[in-house]
């Protein structure tokens, strides 16, 4: 078996351990929001009333409360959140907002090829109108439209990258750079080529996200109840839903399940999802001199081309996220808090990182954490209604959910408004991927396939006769 570039130029562990030395478990994102943006807001403790209520307050149930209030003024909307708002994936996350709505273009292809075109133009109007979201509604999410930067850090993934870019040759928006070109953007001495997508990804601060659209949503007059874990979903009239928690319930019209990778209120989707654990650090801000070291003035986001790839970002105040590689199922598909404390994959992120940058050496990781996302077969969200159209829901995201929320959000008050639009017409929403198997075969399946996808980048990325038969089941990963 060969050998990643990772695995040949390995840090000294001292560089490592100094790094990692005072790194506090805990979440960046959520930490760096000032105090006005978290207010404590009460657990439902009464029988309300509402014309639609919302099961979730991360991006999906936030943007689907936010959009509702457009399209039904003068509704009474209630938003009903387990923990607190943003708390999970929506707090936790690298802040990548891309115009893919289907987990890559590569994926899309293979699964919605005639589709491809409208999911592409639909995805990118998404993005416009989440940029546009901070002047319009007088947000802060410190959005910056700085495109993706995808490099090739092992000589195989230079003809990726070439035939990606003939394949996006009348995107002026897609620039291939050369292993100078793409050094002389990021001064990375792993990258031997780079693919710049310019305009079809945007960061931003992920929890500053959540928090504004909170906000804005109780200007408006939709009501928050956190601390409220809903745990039944009953129909029990021809005309209404209601949700229920330990302290109260809420009888609606309609219900919005944006549950994202907790277990569904609805049988039908228990085995629709499993979550994959993800893991990250953030350093210290760099210095102007660390900084200036490593370039990056474009700020772009940066995902490699591995199959267990990494993905790094800067922040507002030059912190750098760097993220992935170890996505780590645990059998039972249950999300536990656990399961985020794994010291040994943030030793092995940190060696990466060096290795990446090594003219960083001596730069300390502030904030190292981790969370559950909800993985469908997929990997691209799925989409439905329930109880004769009473409820709507849309989950298994995969990891990129920060943009495709705010599109699920219009697809599911299309669903619920009946409507026949171009959104409910496509086949990605009208067709339901394949459930994940029940225990075992489901923790035998998932540790078989990251097996295999790790040998294929050890092996010139040739995938094995197991990523051959998925690939033609449409059940296939490919990042």
């Amino acid at each position: 078996m060969g050998t990643t570039v990772f695995e040949r130029n390995r840090p000294a562990a001292s560089v490592v351990a100094h790094a990692l030395d005072d790194t506090k478990h805990a979440v960046f994102w959520r930490d760096d929001l000032p105090a006005a943006l978290t207010p404590a807001r009460p657990a439902l403790t009464a029988a309300l009333e509402a014309d639609l209520v919302v099961v979730g307050g991360g991006y999906t149930g936030l943007w689907t409360a936010l959009l509702a209030t457009e399209r039904m003024p003068g509704a009474r909307i209630v938003v009903v959140e387990a923990q607190r708002v943003g708390w999970a994936a929506s707090g936790r996350n690298g802040g990548f907002c891309e115009a893919s709505l289907t987990h890559g273009r590569e994926n899309g292809l293979s699964r919605w090829p005639a589709e491809m075109p409208t999911l592409e133009r639909l995805g990118m109007a998404n993005l416009d109108e989440i940029e546009a979201a901070e002047a319009r509604y007088g947000m802060d999410f410190e959005f910056e439209r700085t495109g993706e930067l995808s490099p090739a850090t092992e000589p195989h993934q230079v003809a990726w990258l070439q035939d990606a870019a003939a394949g996006a040759a009348a995107d002026a928006d897609a620039v291939y750079l050369d292993q100078d070109a793409v050094r002389a953007e990021v001064a990375s001495p792993t990258y031997l080529a780079g693919l710049w997508s310019r305009r079809d990804c945007g960061m931003l601060h992920p929890a500053r996200l959540a928090a504004e659209l909170a906000r804005v949503l109780e200007e408006r007059g939709v009501e928050i109840f956190e601390q409220s874990r809903v745990h039944d979903l009953q129909t029990p009239d021809g005309a209404g839903t209601v949700v229920v928690t330990a302290g109260g319930r809420v009888r609606a019209t309609q219900a919005v399940l944006a549950t994202n990778v907790f277990p569904s209120l609805l049988k039908r989707n228990r085995l629709m999802t499993v979550p994959v654990y993800d893991y990250v650090l953030m350093t210290e801000p760099l210095s102007p001199e660390e900084r200036a070291a490593i370039g990056w003035r474009g700020r772009q986001g940066i995902g490699d081309m591995a199959n267990q790839f990494h993905y790094y970002r800067l922040t507002r105040d030059d912190r750098i996220l760097f993220g992935g590689y170890d996505a780590l199922y645990h059998y039972g598909r249950k999300v536990r808090s656990e399961y985020e404390n794994r010291p040994e994959t943030w030793a092995k992120l940190a060696s990466h990182f060096f290795t990446t940058f090594p003219q960083l050496e001596g730069v300390r990781f502030s904030h190292g954490w981790a969370g559950a996302i909800d993985t469908s077969t997929r990997f691209a969200a799925f989409y439905g209604t329930a109880r004769n159209r009473r409820v709507a829901y849309a989950a298994g995201f995969t990891g990129l959910g920060v943009g495709s929320t705010r599109f699920a959000a219009e697809v599911m008050l299309d669903l619920l408004d009946g409507a026949s639009t171009e959104r409910t017409q496509l086949e990605m929403v009208r067709k339901r991927p394949l459930p994940f198997p029940p225990e075992p075969a489901a923790a035998i399946g998932i540790h078989a396939t990251r097996w295999s996808l790790n040998r294929a980048d050890h092996h010139q990325g040739r995938r094995n006769l197991l990523l051959k038969t998925l690939d033609g089941l449409g059940l296939g990963f490919d990042s």
